[in-house]
């Protein structure tokens, strides 16, 4: 499968099983006519497999060979998992190709054993990138630069599923960045095109 069957075949499941019309609350404390569920995307079987591959695609086109990526659980689980396991299956095919481990970010540092806040691959000024599923005030994806960042690695990018398109949310992703670029794979409007293209006439 090419890149653009890839990134054509997620788009198409996001639109079917993550997006919905309707009346919502967000996060953020907005409303909005339309909700992004990326979840049922990421952890439907096709799903994960096709977010690992599209971000993998991403993190290639744009010649970024982090050693890890992470992001704030429990929205960047299944995208790290599978991010991971797409490169492992990547090297297997061309064996020069770094592996790209994961790490998790706990939304609070946990009271017992180790009481790190990072969990899983952690090495001191190791070039990692953040995944998210879906930014709107992108204050997840901030939590997840900062702790990377308090742990000692290097943001060298921040990459998610879908852009909301907020107002705020993409400046204040690419400011707590400083400098890192900030990549998406689609926009809300992708999705919602795609949505109602596919809606019964």
């Amino acid at each position: 499968m090419t890149t653009h069957d890839t990134r054509t075949a997620l788009l198409h499941l996001l639109s079917r099983v993550s997006f919905k019309l309707g009346e919502f609350k967000l996060s953020s404390g907005g409303t909005s006519d339309y909700y992004i569920d990326c979840r049922t995307t990421t952890l439907h079987a096709e799903g994960g497999r096709l977010t690992g591959l599209a971000i993998l695609d991403l993190l290639h086109k744009h010649k970024l060979k982090p050693a890890a990526v992470g992001g704030l659980t429990m929205g960047a689980d299944p995208i790290v998992s599978n991010v991971a396991t797409a490169s492992a299956y990547f090297a297997l095919q061309h064996p020069n190709s770094p592996l790209i481990h994961g790490f998790l970010v706990r939304k609070a540092e946990k009271a017992h054993g180790t009481g790190r806040r990072v969990e899983g691959f952690c090495e001191k000024e190791a070039e990692v990138v953040i995944v998210d599923d879906v930014c709107t005030t992108g204050s997840s994806t901030i939590a997840a630069i900062e702790a990377a960042r308090e742990a000692g690695m290097k943001v060298i990018a921040v990459v998610c599923i879908v852009e909301r398109q907020e107002a705020k949310g993409r400046p204040a992703v690419e400011a707590a960045a400083q400098g890192a670029p900030f990549l998406s794979l689609f926009t809300a409007a992708d999705v919602r095109a795609m949505h109602i293209s596919e809606m019964p006439m």
